[in-house]
């Protein structure tokens, strides 16, 4: 008897049994009409009265309306001098506690997993910390020979895939305060030891929106990473797939790269970035 009153009290704490239910009678049709015009004024902003309802396709009226109880709240607000409205401070504020909320680990973790699945090699993430690349998750393959980068794991820049995605990304004056740094280590016959010729694949990695390691850190293994943004458009972290070269082959490069580049574009929009 108990568990029969538990699991209608747990739903109901939450939404209602039709909770799924998207029908009209389920929807505030005045709440949508409000939430409509205030995504509208954020794609565009200053627009007067007139042209928010024409663009709309609603009355001069009905537009105020919403206007006015969406300034009340501070999610808009009025330029007297202009007369012209715009998206208000509280927008940015509900925002930023969405932001505060969010974990880019957690949100990378399912979209990781279909990546895997997706490519059939170990999917990765990594950010940058103190001139270096700090493995902060990972999803594993289930194939017997595979890459594996626990986290909490450190490597070099300049021999890692999201290394080398993450410092595509760099200004150049931090691009080059980064290379006066930092000891362009050789760990194997393809490793770009040399300045010029590392700043030549960056520039190529920009160009193609994804970089890659071939064999650049440990021989027989092959990395394909591309950069995650934030809110500001700045390269906060990497996603990648690595495996090695047998599977990850030369021929199968671009393949497996549009997976890569639509899962850091996947979680940069999760974490409300905006990509370069």
């Amino acid at each position: 008897m108990q568990n029969e009153l538990e699991e209608p009290l747990r739903r109901a704490r939450g939404r209602p049994r039709a909770w799924h239910d998207k029908t009209e009678q389920n929807t505030i049709k005045s709440l949508d009409r409000a939430m409509a015009v205030f995504e509208f004024l954020s794609e565009g902003q200053g627009k007067p009265l007139s042209a928010l309802a024409s663009e709309t396709g609603q009355s001069p009226a009905t537009i105020y309306r919403i206007l006015v109880t969406l300034e009340s709240r501070g999610l808009v607000e009025f330029d007297p001098h202009n007369q012209v409205w715009n998206i208000g401070a509280q927008a940015f504020v509900i925002g930023a506690r969405f932001l505060r909320r969010t974990s880019l680990v957690d949100r990378a973790r399912p979209i990781m997993r279909r990546l895997m699945e997706r490519t059939g090699e170990t999917a990765n993430l990594g950010v940058e910390q103190t001139g270096q690349v700090l493995f902060v998750s990972q999803v594993e393959t289930h194939a017997s020979i595979r890459a594996f980068f626990p986290p909490g794991t450190l490597a070099p820049m300049h021999s890692s895939g999201i290394g080398k995605a993450l410092m595509s990304q760099m200004t150049e004056d931090r691009l080059t305060r980064l290379l006066r740094q930092t000891d362009l280590e050789q760990f194997t016959d393809y490793t770009l030891s040399d300045a010029d010729a590392l700043r030549h694949d960056l520039s190529e990695t920009r160009s193609r929106g994804y970089s890659i390691d071939a064999e650049e850190r440990n021989l027989g293994m092959r990395c394909i990473a591309a950069p995650v943004f934030d809110m500001h458009g700045e390269a906060v972290a990497g996603i990648s797939v690595s495996g090695p070269t047998s599977r990850v082959s030369p021929e199968k490069v671009a393949e497996l790269s549009v997976h890569v580049k639509d899962a850091a574009l996947e979680l940069t929009t999760s974490i409300g970035g905006t990509a370069a």
